[in-house]
Parts: C-alpha cells; sequence; structure tokens
C-alpha cells in the first residue's frame, strides 16, 4: 500500500525551509565563515518558547522519516537515516540563516533541531515495534480506497492551514487582494506596472448571507474531499463529525494564538453559526454520493468558494493580526501556516484535476461507497 509518509515529509520539509529563512531578504556575505556558530559560545539567553519550538518544529520530521523509512524495508537503519536527514537540513538552515540579518544562527538550536528529529524518529520506531503502525495500515486499508494518499495529506494539513487567521472563518485562499499588493510592489519604477488590471469598483466587503455560504462551504469542503476516498456510509458519518470538530478546534486555536485565550471564541457570531449548522446539513445529505461524485461536486464547491472570498477585501481589523503573525513571536507558526491558508484549496483543485484526469480501470471499480 502507498504510504504518506514520504508527500509528509517533503511538506515538512518545505515549511521548515520556510519557517527557518522568512522573511528572505537582505541576504549578506558578513566574510566570516557560515560555520562559525558550531563552535561559538552558548548563547546567554534563551527562552522556554524557543526550546520548544526548535524541538517540535524538527520532531514530526524525524517521525516522518523514520516511517518512511520503516515503510520501504530500511527498518534496522531508520531511526539513524532519519536523525541524519533532519540533521543536514538543520545545518544547511542554520549555515543560511548566517546570511540573513534578521536571523541568528545557533549551535543551540542545532542541537535542538537534531534532538527533537531523534525524538520523533525513536517514537516511530516504538510504534512499529508495538505493531501500532501495523494497525494503522490495516484501519486505513479498511476505512480508504487505495489511492487515498493524496487526500490524506492534504487532510492532515488542514488544521494547520486554519491556524493561520482568516478573515471568514474557515476561508482559505483569499489571496487576490494580496497578491495584487504584492505584485504592484514589485513592479514599481517599472513600465509593466501599468499592465497590471485596475478594477473600476473597490472590493467590497462581504454581506452576512455571502458570509455564511463561505462558512457553510469552508465546512464542507474537506468533508468532500474525505468523502472522495472514504469507503463506507458509516464511516463517512464518524468522518464529518470529526472534521468539524476538528475545524471549529483549529479555528478557536488560531483566535486564542492571535488575540489571546479570552477572545478563543470571539469569531462564533451568527453568520458563522449558521454557515456551520449549514455546512454540517449539506455534508450530512451528500453522505450517500459516490467518490466521484464527491470529488465533482468538490470542484464546484471549491470554485464558488474562492470566488466569493477573493471578491472581498481583508478588513483593517484583519491586517492588524497578520502583522501580530509576521512581526510578532508567531513568526514560525507564520511560516508554518501562512502559505498553507492561502494555497491548501488551490493544492486540492489540482489534486482533483489530477485525480479526475488520470482514473485508472482498476479505480473505477472503488468509485462507489460501500454500505
Amino acid at each position: 500500500m502507498p504510504t504518506t509518509s514520504w508527500p509528509l515529509a517533503l511538506a515538512t520539509v518545505c515549511l521548515i525551509v520556510y519557517a527557518s529563512l522568512y522573511p528572505f531578504t537582505g541576504w549578506r556575505n558578513q566574510g566570516i565563515s557560515p560555520l562559525t556558530f558550531l563552535t561559538a559560545p552558548l548563547p546567554r539567553y534563551w527562552t522556554g518558547f524557543d526550546v520548544g519550538v526548535n524541538l517540535a518544529g524538527y520532531a514530526p520530521l524525524g517521525f516522518l522519516l523514520a516511517l518512511a523509512a520503516l515503510r520501504s524495508g530500511r527498518a534496522r537503519w531508520a531511526v539513524s537515516l532519519a536523525v541524519l536527514g533532519a540533521g543536514v537540513l538543520s545545518l544547511g538552515m542554520e549555515t543560511l540563516q548566517s546570511y540573513l540579518p534578521v536571523r541568528i544562527p545557533s549551535n543551540v538550536d542545532f542541537a535542538l533541531n537534531v534532538a527533537g528529529a531523534w525524538l520523533g524518529a525513536c517514537t516511530a520506531w516504538l510504534l512499529e515495534k508495538a505493531g501500532a503502525l501495523d494497525r494503522w495500515s490495516r484501519v486505513r486499508a479498511r476505512w480508504f480506497v487505495s489511492d487515498a494518499s493524496g487526500a490524506l495529506v492534504l487532510l492532515a494539513l488542514w488544521p494547520v492551514a486554519l491556524l493561520f487567521p482568516a478573515s471568514v472563518p474557515l476561508g482559505l485562499g483569499q489571496v487576490l487582494e494580496r497578491l495584487e499588493y504584492t505584485l504592484a510592489d514589485a513592479l514599481v519604477d517599472t513600465p509593466f506596472l501599468e499592465w497590471l488590471p485596475v478594477r473600476d469598483i473597490e472590493l467590497q466587503p462581504l454581506v452576512p448571507g455571502a458570509e455564511v455560504i463561505c462558512v457553510a462551504l469552508g465546512a464542507l469542503i474537506p468533508c468532500l474531499l474525505g468523502y472522495s476516498v472514504v469507503r463506507t456510509l458509516a464511516q463517512r458519518t464518524l468522518f464529518l463529525v470529526l472534521t468539524l470538530l476538528v475545524g471549529i478546534a483549529s479555528t478557536a486555536l488560531s483566535a486564542a494564538l492571535s488575540y489571546g485565550p479570552d477572545h478563543a471564541w470571539a469569531w462564533l457570531d451568527l453568520p458563522v453559526r449558521v454557515g456551520l449548522v449549514m455546512g454540517g446539513v449539506l455534508a450530512l445529505l451528500l453522505l450517500p454520493v459516490p467518490r466521484r461524485g464527491s470529488a465533482a461536486l468538490l470542484l464546484l464547491a471549491l470554485s464558488v468558494h474562492l470566488s466569493l472570498l477573493n471578491q472581498a477585501p481583508m478588513g483593517p481589523y484583519f491586517a492588524e493580526t497578520l502583522q501580530i503573525w509576521e512581526q510578532g513571536r508567531f513568526i514560525r507558526f507564520n511560516g508554518l501556516a501562512q502559505w498553507l491558508g492561502w494555497l491548501w484549496p488551490y493544492a486540492v483543485l489540482l489534486y482533483l484535476l489530477v485525480r479526475l484526469s488520470g482514473r485508472r480501470p482498476s479505480e473505477l471499480a472503488e468509485s462507489k461507497i460501500g454500505p
């Protein structure tokens, strides 16, 4: 059975690279060896937050690399290969940080990264020895179709994408306005600036009815993605409940990180509550739809959702929230979640187009939902 460990590990590497090198500006050569940090004195100032982030940032990578090695028949060297791979990545990131003025390479960070990868790899090895991974393989075969790897990776990344604050709850993929500003800044003082389209009417905030639809579709989209790979009706029902609970919990955590624990549920106003109920009812009504039909409905839901979201601007309060994430202590969470929050729906679109256009005859037998 194909394993999701390799694509998840690759996604984790990309997120670590972004978080380590953000904001990618001001590169300069200080005239010293970029490996000097390895023999530098230990830093005098550090916080528990820094320790936790460096450990937790590489633990999933170590776990996934070891799991992939175990699933590839390299059980004897799984932990060593995982720690070596994560260590090489961490060394490369710390070395490159020597050329960034806002980042400081640290031997302590490097050691913590390797330790985090080792902990994650050992966890995977222990789970394998305990038989938990074999049980998961059996559960996956019983719950999901054989070509479910891509969908499972996207579903695993969805809660992380929700941690980045959205102007509309569950509204991922709102990129048009920010993309316009980015392109305009990049083309300043060039003749190409005049090539950018100019709107006759500025983007208008969503009316409550449109916000309800966006929230409903935001809740429905991951459900339909799961329906396209889940085997039976009973399994879909449980998946629906878990997906809605995870979406609500992730959005509440995002609000708590952005505005403080006292405001974790401030986003749950009347339009959002109505949208969540509507999304849940739609997902419930669509439980019997065949898997191929679920994928087609998912394409439609994504198109409407992204169209509505990108016709609305980011409010000033939301823009202030982005500054908190991009300039404050959440910079690493920003690196892990910001691009996912923007690009996750478009990755789902690409996945669906590739999957629907490349169906093999052997997969058509699995297109109908089981009892």
